[in-house]
């Protein structure tokens, strides 16, 4: 079965809900189209089983045979090394989405991938409990997976085809390999090449529908945020008809030169302009938004920063907005020339990659977003945290913060650095357990020119030393290898870093933060853990408690909902929304209900309210499948009524539901089958009318019809 995107045909539709499908001025407005599901038409016609058949004879004609046991053999530690300093820039931006990824597939048998151009695999993420089967087919760093190595299967196909693919079960050419299902998307650079691919495997017989969404949503904000660090020169203009989409996935993004030569745009971009890349080449701001780019400057100095409304050369009006960046080039521009805006021939100047040090955290410049106070939101717990943090503050303690994953250590340890004597030099974040084991020593200490074989000239800046001044945080500090374990320790005494290849040491004045979910003292007792290194790091100890422990859910909600709401206006929250929020125990703490909402926000469009109708599919079937879970996954059910449907849900021309009350000992299962039941009664067994009001789609009623009164269908 095998699923592809086409971004120049209109006949590619998103399955939003039983048959329910978006039509094209709805993706228009999003500035994308979306893939096909899994089950559409679609994937019979003649270009998917031309698609299937053209690599199948590649496969053949590579010597590929079906039967074949696969190479799984890796390449060689310096090959892998060159990889990955080859893709530096492409890891470097896609590590903490890939993250984001799993975080949002996690417990479903699968696993993230990225690859570099060629197929190779440079960086994964899996549930442990599909690593095993993973291993039998080499699904890991430094193997190699394209169609020459592996015949027909989603990461070779898509890069061959340089287009998004789905490969399922018997669809891939090696026997040893149907057991997948793979959904593989390339991540274009802003010159149209082919830098690599994002790709998700699983067990075929738990794939999802939408993963293939996911994927596509992740490679275009890998691709997205690439453009703000190759054009650190020039101005970005960011663009939708729909100013709420600026911000988010959908707006389009246009590089301009300082006078106005077009130079490049990303896939909404085009698709809002209506034209190829190759076709804007010729153009300039003005002859594609009406104004001079000056022009747009002033507006925007006049608003103070705020979105301009210009009107392209294909009559769409469209909200504008640049970054501060591009406004201080602009202003420079102006100070020392005039803007000839006039059409020219595209620049033949390659992509500029930038320093390999990171830059400032955004967070840095929004102190006020992102301080210690911000994060004391009415929890007993996290204000003793918070408490202690004060009263070391500034004075360079070593902190350790403990917690579950998701609980926002990472925002708390940007916090502590905002709220410091060093708030004004840079955050230098180190996740240790998503950097190759083989590249962790070179991020960390840097290397010198010559240092390893494919190392970039002119070596590269460790983190450890571009942090000097700041703050060090040290992110999941318990997977760290072993062996690297010394000489962090050693650096952190001495205050002294050396280069790899270099014979001299430089000093380092950092203040250091570390997180981790592990019990670090059974790690040490298990000799997996240095015990000299974890007193070192141990100054202060402060641990965040899971958001189910939390008493400040609703205030949490309410701050997330004001950073996710692209119109500045926060939604709010429906009664039975946030009662079904109260009565989760969110297994990914922060992180998901962070993801629930920024998903819940762009889907609720125009509406004045998040509903049960709003809220990811997922989260609806995990609620349904409580009893399959197990009741530990969660709270006890409060009072029935938190699940009837709110008044604004239900249509003028029914009575509103109204619930009755429940035992204490009711289930949640029950509590379902009984709010379906009255919402069936009110509509007169209209399914279509209760699905509405309750928020569910009418599958779910019609999968729970057996276990309901036959008196709701009369």
């Amino acid at each position: 079965m095998v699923s592809t995107v086409d971004e120049a045909s209109p006949s590619h539709w998103l399955d939003v809900e039983d048959g329910d499908t978006m039509n094209e001025s709805s993706a228009a407005a999003f500035g994308v189209l979306a893939p096909s599901p899994i089950n559409s038409p679609l994937l019979h016609s003649e270009e998917h089983e031309s698609l299937i058949l053209a690599s199948r004879d590649r496969s053949y004609s590579y010597g590929v045979g079906e039967n074949d046991i696969p190479d799984f053999s890796s390449v060689a530690i310096g090959m892998m090394n060159a990889a990955l300093e080859e893709s530096r820039f492409l890891y470097q931006h896609a590590a903490p989405v890939m993250e984001t990824l799993f975080h949002q597939i996690a417990n479903t048998h699968s696993m993230v991938l990225l690859t570099a151009r060629s197929g190779m695999i440079l960086h994964s993420l899996g549930d442990a409990d599909f690593l095993e089967k993973a291993s039998r087919v080499a699904l890991r760093p430094g193997v190699d997976w394209s169609e020459k190595s592996k015949g027909t299967n989603a990461i070779g196909t898509a890069l061959a085809e340089k287009r998004p693919v789905v490969v399922h079960g018997s669809q891939h050419y090696l026997q040893a390999n149907r057991f997948l299902t793979c959904s593989c998307t390339p991540i274009i650079d802003p010159y149209e090449k082919v830098m690599g691919a994002l790709d998700v495997t699983g067990d075929q017989r738990s794939y999802h529908q939408h993963t293939m969404a996911l994927a596509r949503m992740s490679a275009q904000m890998i691709e997205n945020q690439m453009f703000f660090d190759i054009f650190p020169d020039d101005v970005i203009v960011r663009f939708h008809a729909r100013p709420e989409f600026i911000g988010t996935l959908m707006q389009g993004i246009a590089v301009f030169s300082v006078d106005g030569r077009f130079l490049t745009a990303n896939r909404s971009a085009q698709f809002q302009l209506g034209l190829s890349a190759n076709a804007l080449a010729a153009h300039t701001f003005s002859s594609l938004f009406g104004r001079a780019l000056s022009q747009l400057y002033d507006r925007l100095r006049q608003t103070g920063g705020r979105a301009a409304t210009l009107v392209l050369y294909n009559g769409v009006t469209v909200c504008c907005v640049c970054d501060h960046k591009s406004f201080r080039r602009l202003d420079a521009f102006q100070s020392n020339g005039s803007e000839t805006d006039a059409p020219q021939q595209p620049s033949a100047q390659p992509a500029r990659k930038p320093e390999s040090a990171p830059k400032m955290n955004a967070a840095q410049r929004k102190v006020a977003l992102s301080s210690l106070s911000y994060l004391d939101t009415g929890d007993p717990q996290v204000a003793a945290v918070i408490q202690k943090l004060h009263r070391v503050r500034g004075s360079d303690i070593p902190v350790m913060i403990f917690g579950e994953t998701g609980t926002g250590k990472d925002l708390l340890a940007q916090a502590i650095h905002n709220d410091s004597p060093r708030a004004n030099n840079n955050f230098v974040s180190v996740n240790c357990a998503s950097i190759p084991e083989t590249l962790i020593e070179s991020e960390l200490f840097g290397y010198e020119e010559g240092a390893f074989t494919g190392a970039r000239r002119k070596g590269a800046m460790g983190k450890v030393l571009f942090a000097n001044g700041g703050t060090l945080f040290l992110d999941e500090i318990g997977d760290m290898p072993r062996n690297l374990q010394a000489r962090l320790l050693r650096v952190l005494q001495e205050r002294k870093v050396s280069p790899l290849g270099s014979g001299k040491e430089v000093d380092v004045d950092v203040a250091v933060i570390c997180a981790t979910n592990k019990n670090l003292k059974e790690m040490i007792a298990r000799g997996e853990f240095r015990e000299d290194l974890y007193y070192r790091l141990y100054g202060l100890a402060v641990r965040l408690p899971a958001l189910r422990d939390r008493q400040d859910l609703e205030v949490v909600t309410r701050k997330i909902l004001a950073s996710v709401c692209p119109s500045g206006k926060p939604l709010e929250i429906s009664a039975n929304v946030m009662a079904l929020f109260r009565r989760y125990a969110w297994p990914g703490n922060v992180r998901q209900l962070f993801n629930l909402l920024r998903t819940a926000v762009v889907m609720a469009g125009n509406d004045p309210s998040i509903q049960m109708e709003h809220l990811p599919e997922e989260f609806i079937v995990e609620l349904e499948e409580a009893g399959a879970l197990g009741a530990s996954f969660f709270r006890p059910p409060a009072e029935a009524t938190e699940l009837a449907a709110p008044p604004a849900m239900v249509p003028q021309t029914v009575e509103p539901v109204a619930a009755k009350p429940l035992a204490d000992s009711t289930s949640l299962e029950d509590m379902a089958l009984q709010t379906m039941g009255q919402a069936l009664r009110a509509t007169r067994g209209n399914v279509s009318v209760a699905a509405k009001m309750l928020g569910v789609s009418r599958n779910t009623i019609y999968r729970k019809k057996d276990q309901l009164p036959e008196d709701v269908w009369r």
